[in-house]
């Protein structure tokens, strides 16, 4: 298994923070730009989940581009092409943690609320130099992340 890039966006989509470990093909090749790229991808994950929402069989109120309320709706976890896997993970904070690697990847939630608990919570909010809602950039929090993605074989 292989772990191509990991996002982390805030609630208004703006990338907080980007990694990439593994990427065959350069952003140049297919967004442009590091911007724009940042940009499709929470274009494509915001898309998938309000189009998960919009076709869960157990709501009466389906429609499409609605907003929804963090935790209320039915969502989705990750999808799977034949290249790779996009792992997805919204905090109860508005926080979403985007993780792409091989198609061979297992299910990954409880290793992104790991990242998310014990990694960027307690390297990035409770430390009381961050600005929350901003990008960051922490070598406490890479070093971790790095750690622990390596545990998982990644």
């Amino acid at each position: 298994m292989v772990a191509y890039n990991i996002y982390f966006f805030n609630r208004q989509g703006t990338c907080l923070y980007y990694y990439e470990w593994h990427r065959p093909k350069s952003v140049r090749q297919g967004a442009g730009t590091s911007a724009d790229d940042q940009k499709m991808m929470f274009g494509l994950f915001f898309s998938l989940k309000t189009f998960a929402a919009a076709m869960d069989p157990r709501q009466d109120n389906k429609s499409l581009g609605a907003p929804l309320r963090i935790g209320e709706a039915c969502t989705f976890h990750s999808f799977c092409t034949n290249n790779y896997k996009l792992h997805f993970l919204e905090s109860p904070s508005g926080l979403k943690i985007v993780l792409n690697t091989g198609p061979d990847a297992g299910d990954l939630r409880d290793h992104l609320n790991y990242i998310y608990g014990a990694i960027y919570v307690e390297c990035v909010l409770k430390n009381p130099a961050y600005t929350p809602g901003r990008p960051f950039s922490c070598e406490l929090f890479t070093a971790r992340l790095h750690h622990y993605i390596r545990s998982l074989g990644l």
